[in-house]
């Protein structure tokens, strides 16, 4: 039934995308106006075709993303309900965003003598940057699924600590194209720094350019590698190649811990990721170390060796119990 409804739900959307630019098509101007600098003064055009093509296709990937972390969430009820909230965040808020920006497009165009006499209503960019997350996280909320519905088997992984043994699990992952991608942050930064501060090029696109270069390489220093350790003293989760900042989960704070395979499709793409009730650090599509709290959320890392280290967790958790 949930696969059927996202499967509806999305054919509704792409054919209120088709249907309404269709028939205004008549009344629109030839190029017309597709972005709007301050004042809702229009300052990028685009021709009907690559409008149309753009905007559909962009929805539809969007769609079939959506669509597969439904199907998928819905098939392994057990291990991925984030998947399945995730996909339903996406189909909800990213449906309404498609149409927010496709509707609202056709309207500022409606009659206009030229893509210049194109006009923005003034709530609409307010409009379509609220609704859509606020309706994203509301079907993310209500696609969670059941309290307790994933459930790991039934006697997770543990080792046996004799008195007094000491014991270290360490493991690290990275992603090749995140750390691809924050190395050419960096040295896009230093290019564009060099040429701004000698003169060569000023202001313009490149000072533009500068902002989005820098937020790149501070979200890839953060999220291009991640490395768990597992001691006595609990979790430690540290984050991008230096290893700061790090995450502390005290040992106190857990229920038990196992691993199980998860993909990005499945909880919403890569990077730090939450839902209700759980969070995920995705750097690679595979085997995860599962934390479930005592308080009932859970923390999933992607990390190499992810039974080893569930195993030393139950341990430890159990014998900080026994004593």
């Amino acid at each position: 039934m949930n696969i059927r409804i996202a499967a509806l739900s999305g054919a509704a959307v792409t054919a209120a995308m088709v249907a309404l630019p269709l028939a205004t098509r008549e009344r629109l101007p030839e190029p017309l106006a597709v972005h709007w600098g301050p004042g809702s003064v229009p300052d990028g055009t685009a021709s009907f075709a690559v409008f149309f093509t753009a905007q559909l296709g962009i929805w539809v990937l969007m769609w079939l993303f959506a669509l597969t972390a439904v199907t998928r969430g819905a098939g392994r009820e057990a291990t991925a309900p984030a998947g399945a909230a995730g996909g339903w965040a996406l189909l909800a808020g990213g449906g309404l965003l498609a149409l927010g920006v496709s509707g609202t497009t056709v309207l500022a165009n409606l009659d206009a003598a030229s893509w210049t006499g194109a006009r923005l209503p003034a709530w609409a960019p307010v409009a379509i940057a609220v609704l859509p997350l606020a309706v994203a996280l509301a079907a993310a909320w209500l696609g969670r699924g059941r309290p307790g519905e994933r459930s790991p088997a039934a006697e997770p992984p543990s080792l046996r600590l004799r008195p007094g043994q000491r014991a270290v699990w360490v493991s690290r992952v990275s992603n090749p194209w995140l750390v691809a991608l924050t190395g050419a942050a960096a040295a896009g930064l230093v290019v564009a720094g060099v040429l701004l501060l000698t003169g060569i090029a000023t202001g313009g696109p490149l000072a533009g350019l500068v902002p989005a270069l820098a937020l790149v390489l501070l979200l890839g220093l953060f999220t291009s590698a991640v490395r768990a350790r597992v001691t006595a003293d609990g979790v430690a989760i540290g984050f991008g190649p230096l290893g700061r900042p790090v995450r502390r989960i005290s040992l106190a704070k857990i229920d038990r811990a196992w691993s199980e395979p998860r993909h990005p499709s499945q909880v919403g793409g890569w990077g730090l990721r939450g839902v209700p009730g759980g969070s995920t650090i995705m750097l690679r599509g595979g085997d995860c170390l599962v934390i479930r709290y005592r308080s009932g959320g859970e923390l999933a890392v992607s990390i190499d060796d992810a039974g080893r280290g569930a195993a030393l967790i139950n341990a430890l958790v159990a014998e900080r119990g026994v004593a």
